[in-house]
């Protein structure tokens, strides 16, 4: 076959067995995002230039692969920012899976809690003619409930549960729920004492532009998770000891009071002469 063939053969081939190189509307189709979206991340710097043929720029694997972990953290809901720090890092030398799985331990969920969803409905049949739909929106104000067209997704139905029983009990809802309200700041208080504690004492330094080059971020990972049980067992200790001193103490001269009341009665009903 004469050279001007062979050139020939290996157009009609498919770009991508040619060296897997691409050009941008291929690289878009490959990495499932539009050309706009790729001109958007090559202009914030998130997606290195293409190498120049002429007028015609050629990706390579490596823009591929960047572009699908570019894709991934906007579903994770990184900010473009956060991102290019990340990517940042990722070129300084760092192992971006370690900056996920630290990321992963400092920003998942606390508690393995399954949420429930219930309708306006089942909310007054649990909650009475309480459950206004001011008293409603004050608790999708709160965090307690969040709405989900129709219905309310409930995070925490165990907080629920105990709202509830608290109703029952005698409780008005509104009381209820600036009780929620107060304990929601009173525990941000004692969480952010806990995140300072390991941001000044377990992470080196705050954000990823600090942490220095030899940060075993794998192991600061894995020792915040370790932290995250120890910390739900302190607070629950330390509020059961609290619960325990405040009870006897807001509670302890009005059950004594009541005590004394029904001993005296019991005496003066046994001194009382028979009919």
């Amino acid at each position: 076959m004469s050279e001007a063939g062979a050139a020939q053969a290996r157009e009609s081939q498919p770009r991508e067995s040619q060296a897997r190189e691409y050009r941008i509307d291929d690289l878009a189709r490959a990495a499932g995002v539009t050309v706009r979206n790729l001109r958007v991340y090559q202009d914030r710097g998130l997606l290195p230039p293409p190498r120049r043929v002429g007028r015609v720029g050629i990706y390579a694997e490596a823009h591929l692969a960047r572009l699908r972990l570019i894709s991934r953290l906007l579903e994770r809901g990184y900010s473009f920012a956060q991102i290019g720090e990340l990517v940042s890092a990722w070129e300084r030398g760092r192992d971006l899976a370690d900056l996920l799985g630290l990321e992963a331990a400092l920003t998942s969920p606390w508690t393995d809690e399954p949420a429930r969803v219930v309708s306006a409905l089942e909310l007054r049949r649990l909650l009475g003619r309480q459950a206004t739909r001011a008293a409603l929106d004050r608790a999708v104000h709160i965090g307690l409930l969040r709405r989900e067209g129709a219905s309310f997704r409930v995070p925490s139905p165990t907080l629920l549960d105990a709202g509830v029983e608290l109703v029952r009990a005698g409780v008005p809802l509104p009381t209820v729920l600036d009780l929620a309200e107060a304990l929601s700041r009173d525990l941000d208080v004692v969480a952010r004492r806990f995140a300072e504690v390991v941001q000044r004492q377990v992470l080196p330094a705050a954000g990823v532009e600090g942490l220095p080059a030899g940060t075993d971020l794998a192991a600061v990972a894995a020792l915040v998770t370790r932290l995250r049980p120890l910390a739900r067992r302190a607070v629950d200790a330390s509020f059961a000891a609290a619960m325990e001193r405040q009870v006897s103490t807001v509670l302890g001269e009005a059950v004594s009071a009541a005590v004394a009341r029904a001993r005296t009665q019991a005496q003066a009903d046994a001194q009382a002469p028979s009919a």
